[in-house]
């Protein structure tokens, strides 16, 4: 991946986001997880974010 910068800094950031729900109960389907995934494909096209993995 590139790295972003602006006038005074260069950097590349990587975050790791976990979702727990209560309980450890099953609660995020296939259904759910695409619905998700979607989202954050819109969203990372408005903010400038790839994401990586999923």
């Amino acid at each position: 991946m590139k790295l972003d910068s602006n006038n005074h800094s260069v950097f590349l950031l990587y975050y790791h986001l976990v979702l727990v729900v209560k309980y450890r109960r099953n609660v995020f389907d296939d259904e759910m997880s695409d619905y998700a995934k979607d989202m954050f494909v819109r969203l990372s096209e408005n903010y400038n974010i790839t994401l990586v993995e999923w």
